[in-house]
């Protein structure tokens, strides 16, 4: 198992957490490359939906970490999950990886360390990626799943991100496509939703948590639903062509967390995948695949 490396900044304080004492760094304000109303509602969220079951996440596995292989992370691997949220990918690499130092600028972490627990081979720490309490060059393997499109330059974050790396390592990011491989008439539909996130996304907390929910019962598991029929129909191809159609096996609990997490975020940002491509070359990675299935878009480089 890899050891831990000290942190190469000095800890602005620690929190108490469920299962361990967590160091923080950031400050949440604007000289880090974050947006501190979008970093708190993402606190609310996870609190909200801090409970992941195996079955909830299991679909959710395949699709984002069918690019992964053991010469990217394996237990000799020292790697880093930026933005880890409720912890649940954090999880997934525990018996995988060698050493995962997992960060959080929001009060997610507090529901990160409830899920992880106490683990030998994991340190959970509050920063930001402008913050990041490590040299760089440190990490073998590095990862940011759906973190990046939240923050005001997502380009300059995933070069802050891939700095951390080490050269010959991995990096792995997902971000919201802007429905490249998408027909005009889901472009459409996707334009009135994004008006409706605007307005949800400014409602007080508990009205927009509730709103949330609303959607998620008539909106995404009807969708999910009809879809699941269909593909029972062998109706593949229209099937796929139905808006929220990746949620056909997905929990219904998943479904409201990504109706939140989709609709009561301020901020939120789409790009191409030749976008992200060139992104991740500008930040020094090679050898960039994309996985060709939902969600779209994830993909994995090495830094030359």
């Amino acid at each position: 198992m890899r050891i831990m490396k000290p942190y190469t900044k000095n800890s602005l304080g620690k929190i108490k957490g469920p299962n361990n004492s967590i160091d923080v760094f950031t400050k949440l304000d604007t000289t880090e490359n974050i947006d501190v109303s979008v970093v708190k509602a993402f606190g609310e969220e996870w609190k909200k939906f801090s409970v992941h079951q195996e079955d909830s996440v299991i679909e959710l596995r395949k699709e984002y970490f069918d690019i992964i292989d053991e010469t990217m992370v394996n237990k000799d691997t020292y790697m880093i999950d930026i933005g880890c949220g409720s912890g649940r990918w954090t999880e997934y690499f525990i018996d995988k990886a060698g050493f995962i130092e997992a960060i959080d600028p929001s009060d997610a972490i507090m529901v990160a360390d409830k899920m992880v627990g106490q683990k030998s081979n994991v340190r959970l720490t509050k920063a930001s990626v402008d913050t990041i309490p490590w040299e760089d060059e440190t990490f073998d393997f590095g990862m940011s799943i759906g973190v990046l499109h939240h923050i005001p330059d997502t380009k300059q974050a995933l070069i802050s991100c891939v700095k951390k790396i080490k050269s010959g390592g991995y990096f792995y990011v997902y971000l919201y496509y802007r429905f490249d491989n998408r027909g005009i008439l889901f472009k459409s539909i996707f334009h009135f939703s994004n008006l409706l996130r605007w307005v949800i996304s400014r409602m007080p907390q508990r009205l927009k948590k509730i709103t949330c929910d609303i959607l998620a019962t008539l909106v995404y598991w009807p969708l999910a639903k009809i879809t699941a029929l269909f593909y029972k129909l062998k109706w593949n191809k229209l099937a796929r062509r139905l808006p929220l159609a990746a949620y056909y096996n997905k929990p219904y609990y998943n479904m409201r967390n990504d109706c939140l997490d989709r609709f009561g975020t301020k901020l939120e940002q789409r790009f191409l995948r030749s976008e992200i491509e060139e992104m991740m070359k500008g930040a020094g990675l090679t050898d960039i695949k994309f996985g060709e299935t939902a969600a779209f878009w994830h993909a994995v480089g090495r830094k030359g």
